[in-house]
């Protein structure tokens, strides 16, 4: 993971399942505000959301954690994450 422990990540996540026309997005805005992250999810043409999100590596680690946890709305079949390096987002939106 980059970052370490500790350190300011950017995590983007491709969900598959279930997960557009369901709240999926606005849930996840809310786990995001919660957690104290910024970024978005949007969803995607192929019926996939993306999540990005950047913040203290542990609390993304903690929204991946949720977001697989089968609590979301819809269905979550699948979850491919992505670290990198963040780039400095502001707020948490719907795109």
């Amino acid at each position: 993971m980059v970052g370490g422990a500790a350190g300011p990540v950017r995590l983007t996540a491709w969900v598959r399942g279930a997960v557009q026309g369901v709240g999926f997005r606005w849930w996840t805005r809310s786990q995001a505000l919660e957690l104290g992250l910024t970024g978005w999810a949007r969803n995607t043409d192929d019926g996939r959301v993306e999540i990005v999100a950047e913040g203290v590596s542990s609390v993304c680690a903690e929204l991946l954690r949720r977001v697989e946890s089968g609590t979301t709305p819809g269905r979550v079949d699948s979850v491919v994450a992505q670290w990198s390096d963040p780039k400095g987002l502001r707020g948490f939106v719907e795109r």
